[in-house]
């Protein structure tokens, strides 16, 4: 992991593109965890593998920003958008997502266990293989999602609207398998 020195933690926080192409110039994945980025506008940062365990990023904008294998584990994206985002084999265990619009996002064999996606916008999302094993997906929207082969072991469903999302061979909150 690289630890960002305070001129690339700015240049993350005012000109995104300016950082992807010095992200693209790092040794390894960039070291963010625990810090403050609630309400910055990230929206297509390569965040590729960064380590973001603990970091509050609530009410960020994070579309089409490129989060694959990121460690979230514990981070704060709650009211975050982050439509078509690519959070693929991302870990977000433990993560508050509650309000946050991720509709069309890639969230591909995804760690989502124990999340809190209450209220959250999952519109179309592409979630095959999905661990959402005990999250709380309460009032969530998952219409048109695609959750094929997801496993979904104690999540509480509550008022999720699941019209029109495919479920094919998804372990369910009570550990059956939809065919």
């Amino acid at each position: 992991m690289t630890t960002l020195s305070t001129d690339l933690l700015d240049l993350l926080r005012s000109d995104v593109v300016a950082w992807n192409a010095r992200r693209d110039q790092l040794p390894d994945a960039p070291d963010l965890h625990g810090l403050d980025l609630s309400g910055a506008d990230l929206a297509g940062a390569n965040l590729t593998g960064a380590n973001m365990e603990g970091t509050d990023l609530s009410g960020a904008d994070l579309t089409f920003a490129e989060l694959g294998g990121a460690n979230l584990n514990g981070a704060n994206l709650s009211g975050a958008v982050a439509a078509d985002a690519d959070f693929s084999k991302a870990y977000l265990t433990n993560a508050k997502l509650n309000g946050a619009v991720l509709t069309l996002s890639f969230l591909t064999s995804t760690y989502l266990a124990h999340a809190n996606l209450t209220g959250a916008d999952l519109s179309g999302a592409y979630m095959t293989g999905a661990h959402l094993e005990d999250a709380d997906l309460t009032g969530a929207r998952l219409t048109g999602a695609y959750l094929a082969h997801a496993d979904l072991t104690g999540a509480r469903l509550g008022t999720a609207d699941v019209s029109g999302a495919d479920l094919t061979d998804v372990t369910m909150p009570d550990g059956a398998v939809r065919a």
